[in-house]
């Protein structure tokens, strides 16, 4: 019998996404259910959309709730929280490593390490030094990663996976699909999305 599976697409400026992150590979191994994390960029989506930011900075009461609203959630599972100066980041360099990392068999814990260093300890993710400093941690060449990272074949697949994003209408992060189609957005719908999968296998 096939085994359940998920999507979860992430954008690494996504706030939510670094907790749904934290908590997806527990909650859907202990379902029986696989997950295939597809990270993306919201910022096409977001202009399709006719915005130009994130709905968090475009309305500032809705900012200040989010970030209460991580405090509460990141204490709750125990994780850091702390807001980058920044908010949002550019995420580019950060997705295209991590479709590198996917593609080599490290990208998981890549992804999970990228969302502590923004989110937990408020570091610049756009920021060279701070990719590498990631990558040295999880014992992976440097050099080579970077020069990949910045192949034509992985910003065409980056490219590919936004407009597959967009195909699904996935309008936000952290989203996740099952292989019936079905959409669920939002790291409180996790559990949903999980259940879903292994109802419908």
């Amino acid at each position: 019998m096939p085994v359940p599976t998920i999507d979860f697409w992430y954008d690494f400026a996504s706030t939510y996404s670094y907790v749904a992150a934290m908590r997806i590979t527990a909650l859907a191994a202990g379902a029986g259910v696989n997950v295939r994390w597809r990270p993306f960029l919201l910022g096409p989506i977001f202009q399709a959309q006719g915005l130009t930011t994130s709905p968090f900075v475009t309305y500032p009461v809705k900012g200040s709730y989010m970030v209460r609203d991580m405090e509460r959630l990141c204490a709750e599972i125990g994780i850091g929280f702390r807001m980058p100066s920044a908010f949002p980041q550019n995420s580019l360099a950060a997705a295209r490593m991590a479709l590198v990392g996917l593609e080599e068999g490290w990208g998981e814990d890549f992804s999970r390490a990228v969302y502590r260093a923004e989110f937990a300890d408020g570091l610049a993710i756009s920021e060279p030094s701070v990719i590498a400093a990631i990558l040295r941690k999880l014992e992976r060449p440097v050099e080579a990663a970077m020069t990949r990272a910045q192949s034509d074949a992985i910003k065409s697949r980056l490219r590919e996976q936004t407009a597959d994003a967009q195909g699904h209408k996935i309008f936000g992060a952290p989203s996740f699909t099952t292989a019936d189609g079905e959409l669920f957005w939002g790291n409180d719908r996790l559990e949903q999305a999980i259940a879903w999968a292994k109802r419908r296998d």
